[in-house]
């Protein structure tokens, strides 16, 4: 084995992974699968373990090379089977446009959709966010796949106002079954530079955005992709806004995160640019949502802190629910990068229904999930905000299957690990009582 390898064996380590998913096998940072990230998991209609993420040769946005990558496990994510490009440049030499941020939609018959950003050649503020809905789908548990369609999207005041450049949104994670039988999910919707309220930004966490929902009606009944039917709410001027911390009339809102709570409510939490994880919540299935605010351990309690980064939450098979986030507030750092800085360590906050209550959910003191400390993936440590540095961002997904709940992360946008989150881990995580 040459050190390379050695170094790779042991960083991969580093986070306390039960699982591998998917481990670059070199450090060439020109290398296909030198990023990867935005790793769904899910279940399989023939009982596997399936995953979808998003690959690029080098840090996505920097060029036409983000693709959409499908794998899947039979032995409950022990193993998994070589992954396969499925949307996107599957070489350099492919003239493909890039394709990114793909979610799953398996209907009942278990046909398997795959839809996903389509970039069009042409960049709103950020490349890797501009682009077109399109769509894929497999009847033969990802064997094989259709040719991409297009899917309708409405304009939106938010885009472009002459319709040269798409709509730039993101769909970050996994939808789940509306109480109609269809699917819901939340997304990213970042504003055109041409109605934005900042024209001219420091970095990109400056850059306007707001939270809107998207529902898939017909999928049970196995349209063809472009057939879908998608039903949009807080769209447009109704969208979730949150106020960045130094410009308060700019909204920075993006990422929502969504579970179902025991009387059916739907509880949304969303990153943003305050220092702090804000919530919505929905009493009607998602139709409509209340004003956001901070949220809090439990009724006037203390904020839960968190930079411009992930901070999903995730229900657990025994009726509770877990938040992740940074335990810190971000903010500009001397010869650093921003906002969205140190996304690290992950902490992990207990959450239980507190019916009654104000804020819905009430949530424990934040327990340390895991840290790189710096060590990037060549094993060498390096100060949180400089280029190479470990980092955790929790572009991740969850599952709960034969009571076994699991974390499905990148580390660093590089390995895709899975952790166990055991009733032994949770015991010492206390969320307060009304």
């Amino acid at each position: 084995m040459d050190n390379e390898q050695k170094i790779l064996q042991k960083r991969v380590q580093l986070t306390g992974p039960d699982y591998i998913a998917y481990a670059p096998r070199s450090l060439d940072p020109t290398a296909r699968d030198r990023t990867n990230e935005h790793f769904l998991t899910f279940d399989g209609p023939d009982g596997s373990l399936m995953a979808i993420w998003t690959q690029a040769w080098q840090e996505p946005g920097r060029g036409n090379i983000n693709h959409t990558m499908f794998s899947r496990s039979e032995d409950e994510g022990v193993t998994w089977s070589p992954p396969q490009v499925i949307a996107g440049p599957k070489d350099r030499d492919d003239p493909t446009r890039m394709a990114c941020w793909a979610f799953p939609l398996v209907s009942k018959s278990g046909r398997i959709y795959v839809v996903y950003n389509q970039n069009q050649g042409v960049k709103g503020w950020i490349l890797f966010h501009t682009g077109t809905m399109s769509g894929i789908y497999s009847d033969d548990n990802g064997a094989t796949w259709s040719q991409p369609q297009d899917i309708p999207m409405p304009k939106s005041p938010y885009d472009d106002p002459e319709g040269e450049i798409p709509g730039e949104w993101i769909v970050w994670q996994r939808p789940m079954r509306d109480l109609q039988g269809g699917y819901f999910v939340g997304y990213s919707h970042w504003v055109n530079r041409a109605v934005a309220r900042l024209k001219e930004v420091a970095d990109w966490t400056e850059i306007e955005s707001v939270v809107e929902f998207m529902r898939f009606v017909n999928v049970d009944g196995d349209p063809e992709p472009r057939e879908l039917e998608i039903r949009y709410s807080a769209w447009g001027d109704k969208a979730l806004r949150v106020p960045h911390r130094e410009v308060p009339d700019l909204s920075v809102a993006q990422e929502p995160s969504l579970v179902r709570l025991p009387d059916q409510r739907l509880f949304c939490v969303m990153r943003t640019c305050s220092g702090y994880i804000w919530w919505s919540q929905s009493w009607d299935d998602g139709e409509t949502w209340c004003s956001p605010r901070p949220l809090l351990y439990r009724d006037f309690g203390l904020p839960l802190m968190n930079p411009v980064g992930c901070d999903p939450i995730y229900p657990l098979s025994d009726g509770r629910y877990l938040i992740l986030y940074h335990n810190n507030r971000g903010g500009k750092v001397a010869g650093g990068f921003n906002d969205a800085t140190p996304r690290e360590p992950v902490y992990v906050s207990l959450a239980a229904f507190r019916a009654g209550a104000d804020q819905p959910l009430w949530f424990s003191p934040p327990k340390l999930l895991m840290a790189t400390e710096g060590i990037g993936v060549d094993g060498v440590k390096r100060p949180l905000n400089e280029q190479g540095a470990g980092s955790l961002s929790m572009y991740a997904s969850f599952t709960n299957r034969h009571g076994n709940d699991v974390l499905w992360y990148p580390d660093s946008k590089f390995f895709l690990l899975g952790k166990r989150i055991t009733q032994a881990f949770l015991a010492d995580m206390h969320v307060p009582e009304m």
